[in-house]
């Protein structure tokens, strides 16, 4: 590839990365305030004088969080929803994708379930009737209130679909004169191509799972049952007067709403971030290519 060397061509592509790494960091400094904000003192972080650096460091915020013993309960908790309700939501999302995705003469039915799936993401019952049902299946305080109730995510099954869409048709030609069942053909030959969109499925429905509170607290009725992001929720630092004695005066000095708030935020964010990175590669590719037919 030849590149223009002209001084017009160099100038704009300065602009570009100056204009890139503008917004980088206008991504970025959110983050870095909130993590400087969970590292600062009680009367810098309410005073707002803490940008990027931590002002009068410590980590009372952090240590009040771990020390609470229904913090790990809460962790484990939420990486149990995780991994039954990703998992379920991706076979589920496989095995309703791979159907509709063939031709009509293939699946006779599929206008029909199609119709039926793209109402459902479009309207929904309300809070209302999904709390009744789930109190008169008896689910409340189990981790099937927080999993079943989103088991087949819409959006990811229309991405997976067009995905199997947009993949070669002469496949299912050669498998079908080979002699290849839809079950062989789904897991030899489909899904192995279609990493990037699985990928993309997956990392949403773990996003989703993890960063869900409001169910846990409508289905939940005890402490112990909390998911992570319900749990951090309902966490408030009372500074109450028996708090201010000798022993828990730097305590309180050091620690306020606004830093625990921070640090509260910086461990719900922190799996996500870990987790990311290995699915990132294959984020955009999936979502592009899923997102084209109908």
């Amino acid at each position: 590839m030849v590149q223009d060397k002209t001084v017009s061509a160099r100038i704009w592509n300065i602009c570009l990365i100056v204009l890139m790494v503008v917004i980088s960091f206008s991504s970025l400094a959110p983050v870095i305030h909130t993590i400087a904000v969970s590292f600062s003192n009680m009367s810098a972080a309410a005073g707002g004088f803490v940008t990027f650096w931590p002002v009068g460091f410590n980590i009372e915020s952090y240590r009040k969080i771990i020390d609470d013993p229904y913090f790990f309960n809460s962790f484990f908790v939420s990486i149990k929803r995780v991994l039954i309700g990703g998992s379920l939501n991706f076979i589920l999302t496989i095995l309703i994708a791979y159907p509709l995705s063939r031709s009509r003469k293939e699946f006779k039915a599929r206008h029909y379930y199609m119709w039926f799936i793209l109402f459902n993401m479009l309207f929904s019952g309300g809070v209302i009737p999904l709390y009744l049902v789930v109190k008169s299946l008896g689910m409340f305080n189990t981790i099937w209130a927080l999993v079943l109730p989103g088991a087949v995510p819409v959006f990811n099954v229309i991405l997976l679909m067009n995905f199997f869409r947009n993949l070669p048709k002469e496949l299912s030609e050669a498998g079908l004169m080979d002699g290849a069942g839809p079950w062989f053909m789904l897991f030899k030959v489909f899904l192995p191509l279609s990493l990037p969109a699985m990928a993309t499925v997956t990392l949403f429905s773990v996003v989703n799972h993890w960063n869900s509170f409001f169910d846990g607290m409508i289905f939940m009725r005890s402490v112990e049952n909390y998911p992570l992001q319900t749990y951090i929720q309902q966490l408030v630092v009372q500074l109450a007067p028996e708090m201010m004695d000798s022993t828990n005066v730097d305590l309180v000095a050091k620690m306020s709403d606004k830093t625990l708030n921070a640090a509260k935020i910086m461990v719900s964010m922190l799996p996500i971030l870990l987790v990311y990175p290995f699915l990132q590669r294959y984020f955009i590719h999936g979502i592009m290519l899923g997102s084209v037919k109908e």
